[in-house]
């Protein structure tokens, strides 16, 4: 473990990392890479790079996880706590805000107006996604195949998301059961009894408030607090992968929300920095603020909060100090490539699903499932999906201009 540096200055260069952090994990993991490796020189390149495998491998936000594991790397569990904590803050205190917005002017229509091209940027973010992850992911047919499975389980409503990742997991296990090369990396031991004790705090962190909850008998918060715990432990891929699962459960199995509004949710969890996951805290705080009001949504945001980032701690401070061990063993990497091929899929079934909802406000049920109807085709979100895919691919601006520029678009052409 390094000693680089003062708690000062970690607090002061995490800080600025958490209030930068805009973008999605691709640019969040560049800004900690300058910051870290090439500006302070605080970790080595093999070092940030092998936490960034790491973090991959788990499930749960994996540029916040990152910065956790750069946190504690540098200051132990202090550190850890640290970098963590303004990776998330910043961005929680800007939903609470965004969802206080929301709820008091969102039924506006020139609000509505906005709206609509922040679904349309969202959209052509998406697939932006899409197309990086296939690019990367794609290279082998076995890769394809996992992906193409993956889709048509979730589009058809054959299997859940938790099992379409689990059986692509076991997959990538079986189908290279052969290789059973032993890692070569040499690893400091950490005894068993300090990891199960990490594990037994932190998780005890983690349940004791969901236990309250139900000490308490507060019904929406025990359904809130489940529900997001059973997501921490699911979400590979980051939150576009596990969105389809959350929208599928909150809006038909709880009822907390509609699909429009969790469109929303999505879109404006863009705009602020910090994890994507932070689309949970804006559910979770929605659906308490309409269950009950203005106390029980905040509860509800600050519960949806603890069950979906308190985990991250545990996976980092059980896990870290056996990484190079874990980065060495083939059967893990397999596991990952296979969850990584599927996750391709999963963000395929979202992308359509946000495009068909969007665009078309009515379907039709056929024998291949439900179709859009083109009759009933919206021709202002078409224009507005066009001009954010043409901002993404052609002009090349950034997540947050193109989330500006349509809002502005839809705003403009609800004034007409």
């Amino acid at each position: 473990m390094t000693q680089a540096t003062n708690l000062s200055e970690l607090f002061r260069t995490f800080g600025r990392i958490g209030l930068l952090s805009f973008g999605g994990p691709a640019a969040q993991i560049s800004l900690m890479h300058q910051s870290l490796v090439e500006e302070k020189a605080w970790l080595k390149e093999k070092e940030f790079l092998g936490a960034l495998s790491f973090c991959m491998l788990l499930p749960g936000p994996e540029a916040m996880q990152l910065a956790t594991f750069c946190g504690w790397k540098l200051r132990g569990t202090l550190g850890g706590l640290i970098a963590g904590l303004l990776f998330v803050l910043p961005g929680a205190a800007v939903i609470f805000g965004l969802v206080a917005i929301y709820a008091l002017f969102g039924d506006l229509p020139l609000v509505s107006a906005a709206f609509l091209g922040v679904k349309a940027a969202v959209v052509a973010i998406i697939l932006q996604a899409l197309l990086r992850l296939s690019g990367k992911m794609l290279t082998t047919w076995f890769n394809r195949i996992i992906a193409m499975a993956s889709f048509a389980a979730l589009y058809f409503g054959i299997l859940p998301f938790p099992a379409v990742i689990a059986l692509s997991a076991t997959a990538g296990l079986i189908i290279n059961a052969t290789d059973n090369a032993e890692p070569t990396t040499e690893s400091k031991q950490i005894s068993g009894s300090h990891t199960l004790r990490t594990a037994l705090i932190w998780g005890a962190l983690w349940a004791v408030p969901i236990g309250l909850l139900f000490l308490a008998d507060a019904p929406f918060l025990q359904d809130v607090a489940v529900f997001f715990s059973r997501l921490a432990v699911v979400t590979f891929g980051g939150a576009y992968a596990v969105l389809a699962y959350m929208v599928q459960t909150v809006s038909q199995d709880y009822g907390w929300l509609t699909t429009g509004q969790m469109m929303d949710a999505l879109g404006l969890a863009e705009t602020t920095p910090g994890p994507l996951i932070l689309v949970t805290q804006f559910v979770a705080t929605l659906a308490g603020y309409q269950q009950g009001g203005l106390w029980l949504g905040f509860a509800a945001g600050l519960t949806a909060l603890w069950c979906t980032f308190v985990p991250c701690f545990l996976w980092i401070f059980a896990g870290a100090p056996h990484v190079d061990r874990i980065l060495a063993s083939p059967r893990l990497s397999n596991a990952l490539t296979a969850i990584s091929a599927a996750v391709v899929g999963v963000i395929a079934n979202l992308g359509l699903w946000f495009t068909v909802n969007l665009l078309f406000p009515e379907t039709v049920l056929t024998i291949v499932g439900e179709v859009p109807d083109v009759t009933s085709t919206n021709w202002i979100a078409a224009a507005l999906t066009a001009l954010a895919c043409a901002l993404i691919f052609f002009a090349r601006l950034s997540l947050l201009s193109t989330l500006a520029i349509c809002a502005a678009a839809g705003l403009g052409l609800g004034l007409l």
